[in-house]
């Protein structure tokens, strides 16, 4: 059975601490590998191999950082087909969709080629008399990520990609359920020309974590998880003096207004909703039908598109979407089910149940589809994170769009409408992070930022664009005056540029 350890120092390195998870085949239930869990002891060996790399990384002018990623970005594109199999072998989407997962991480590595740029600083010439002031952006030292399964290479690379450009030594510890991507990464990116020792990938559970937390030389946390543990995180690191940036859950919900194009919104919400098999932060899992009428259309071709939707294993290439990611994810949205039918909702289209011949013992669930579902029920106030969409009916606008602003997350929301103004007027007041209008999943391209409100979000910058490249360097701020322009004489006041 293959064992995967981890990646420091720019080589593959066994486990020391004795400590293994499984990791498993999603379409079979079966174990296809084991993965070391790291304790204190590799979290400061890559710690060690990072300090004794970043300052020659951080000395190195920008261009040349940007050069290496210029050929990590190729090399991607080489091994796309190769990564997104092996992707999808441990997570259980669809390869296409895999693919989808790196091309979005390598839209970021694309932004991050520009780096020259994006880490100029200011200059303000004549300040003051003779005084001229500027600043700087310099690398925190060394930052670590911490990544969630459901895109086991789209977040690392959200992370790993501004951090080490702007100079940092980076330590990744991705999810221990699909970890052989990200050390594949790390792998391209010393081919690429990155010195060892400026990434590192470390798999561990809690202990991984908390290490990483508590560790002295690591200046700058991010985190992409459920809230709890993006509140622990948030939490955790500020009190060991670090920044930190954490992303936590989501329930995403859809306007559909009377006037909008019904089959374009029924569309949207069959790949929004069941794509990825709802694994996603930025699945849409409620819909809000504005009216009785717009809503009972709504269901009506909803219905037979879910039931016709078409589950495989990684390898049908016609596949719709695949397993959940393990079976206590299989056990918790069959759970959610369960108590959507318990507290009064109507189940229209019901995936408990569904099996596929030959792969009996997969984490398989069907789409399935809610009607008339209460702000006050378990499977509207959760985040379910599996193929399961709500349909809450709403009276009018005002009601629809109460619903995402009284709730606890605030990480995407879509209005689907033909009004300009309604579509105005919703991005304006909603209270939500990302805004799709007639766009179902309104994740930012990577020269934008991508971050939610609320409970969905701690910390005051997000992830890529510009907001990463703050959140991965320091500002230093220089005011200079030259001998000639110095008076005689000791100044006792404060100095100000009256």
């Amino acid at each position: 059975m293959r064992e995967i350890g981890h990646f420091i120092g720019g080589k593959q390195v066994a486990g020391k601490s004795g400590r293994v998870s499984n990791v498993y085949n999603p379409a079979t239930g079966e174990v296809q590998a084991t993965v070391a869990l790291a304790g204190v002891e590799e979290i400061r060996a890559a710690v060690e191999n990072a300090k004794a790399a970043q300052p020659k990384w951080a000395a190195t002018n920008p261009q040349r950082r940007a050069r290496v990623f210029f050929k990590f970005v190729e090399l991607l594109n080489q091994h796309m087909d190769e990564l997104a199999t092996l992707l999808s072998s441990e997570h259980g989407k669809t390869v296409e969709d895999s693919k989808g997962d790196l091309i979005r991480g390598l839209e970021v590595c694309e932004f991050v080629c520009g780096i020259p740029h994006l880490q100029k600083g200011e200059f303000t010439e004549g300040a003051g008399p003779a005084i001229d002031m500027y600043s700087i952006r310099q690398p925190v030292g060394i930052g670590a990520g911490i990544t969630p399964f459901n895109f086991p290479a789209m977040i690392p690379m959200w992370m790993f990609a501004p951090a080490i450009a702007c100079g940092n030594a980076f330590i990744l510890k991705p999810s221990e359920r699909d970890p052989s991507v990200p050390i594949r990464l790390a792998e391209l990116m010393i081919e690429a020309g990155l010195p060892a020792g400026i990434l590192n990938v470390v798999n561990g559970d809690k202990a991984a974590v908390d290490a990483i937390l508590t560790d002295p030389d690591i200046g700058a946390v991010t985190f992409v998880g459920s809230t709890p543990i993006a509140r622990y995180v948030y939490g955790t690191a500020a009190m060991n003096g670090k920044r930190a940036q954490c992303f936590g859950g989501a329930k995403n919900h859809m306007i559909i207004m009377p006037d909008a194009d019904m089959d374009q919104a029924v569309n949207a919400l069959m790949g929004a909703g069941y794509g990825s098999a709802g694994e996603r932060c930025m699945a849409i899992s409620v819909a809000v039908p504005v009216g009785e009428e717009t809503a009972d259309r709504l269901v009506e071709k909803l219905t037979p598109k879910i039931e016709s939707l078409r589950i495989g294993p990684y390898t049908d290439e016609k596949a719709d979407m695949g397993p959940l990611v393990t079976k206590d994810a299989y056990n918790r949205v069959n759970g959610l089910i369960d108590r959507g039918v318990e507290q009064g909702a109507k189940l229209v289209v019901d995936g408990r149940g569904f099996k596929l011949q030959g792969y009996e013992d997969g984490y398989f669930v069907g789409g399935t589809l809610f009607d008339h579902v209460t702000p006050d029920m378990d499977i509207y106030k959760t985040e379910i994170f599996g193929p399961v969409l709500s349909v809450v009916r709403a009276k009018n606008y005002e009601e629809a769009l109460d619903l995402p602003m009284k709730h606890e997350y605030g990480n995407g929301v879509a209005i689907y409408t033909r009004d300009g103004d309604a579509a105005r007027d919703f991005a304006s007041r909603i209270n939500i992070g990302m805004i799709g209008v007639n766009v179902p999943i309104p994740v930012p391209l990577a020269y934008h930022s991508f971050g939610g409100w609320k409970a969905s979000s701690f910390g005051d910058l997000n992830q890529h664009g510009t907001d990463s490249i703050k959140f991965w360097t320091r500002t230093k701020t220089i005011t200079a005056r030259w001998p000639s322009g110095i008076k005689d004489g000791a100044e006792f006041v404060m100095p100000t540029m009256k």
